[in-house]
């Protein structure tokens, strides 16, 4: 009476582990003698389109994953200075910063801002800038708005746009952010929008 076996169970975690790749992996570093070197991804990393990813503040352990990456640029959404140690990381990878300060809130009336969106947004869109990570502090919020507004002009409906914020924001989702989300005006971008995912 819906008891799975051991036997079931099992080989439903190992479909599981076949379709979810570890969030951190191993590769040979042949530079260091083929020392393997550990990757860990930044807080809630994951691949948005080909050539855009998403996460939370990434720091020093996070280096080795984002330099395998290759990335060209990354979009920070907080108004604090980057750290020292990061900019250093830039630099020494030819990663050109874009930062857009939006202040975070929990506040319930207070908005985000547009204006730094759309910018945002028109950074994301160019592929000269591709690969490239956009990040806040969680790669919640001010991280979700954006992926969301770069949904809808992918042309993804609503559901979708919300359901991927909440799988990030979680037990924090906030209904102002979707309000935003929603009302993102993105005929402007029409002309320079990446391709639906198909």
């Amino acid at each position: 009476m819906g008891f799975a076996s051991e036997d079931q169970n099992r080989r439903e975690k190992d479909v599981a582990a076949e379709l979810s790749p570890p969030l951190s992996g191993r590769i040979n570093d042949y530079e260091n003698g083929g020392d393997e070197l550990l990757l860990t991804p930044p807080l809630n990393f994951a691949m948005v389109d080909s050539g855009i990813f998403r996460s939370g503040f990434p720091d020093t352990a996070n280096f080795s994953f984002l330099e395998s990456l290759e990335l060209r640029s990354i979009i920070y959404l907080c108004p604090e200075p980057y750290p020292q140690h990061n900019v250093e990381f830039l630099k020494l990878h030819g990663i050109h910063l874009f930062q857009f300060g939006i202040e975070g809130t929990k506040e319930p009336f207070v908005n985000i801002p547009e204006d730094k969106v759309r910018e945002a947004l028109k950074v994301a869109i160019d592929v000269r800038n591709h690969p490239l990570l956009i990040h806040c502090k969680r790669g919640k919020h001010r991280t979700g708005c954006l992926v969301g507004c770069l949904r809808k002009l992918q042309r993804w409906c609503l559901t979708s746009v919300f359901d991927e914020y909440q799988r990030f924001a979680a037990a924090k989702s906030r209904v102002l952010d979707q309000r935003f989300m929603e009302l993102f005006d993105v005929s402007d971008f029409k002309h320079s929008a990446l391709p639906p995912i198909s």
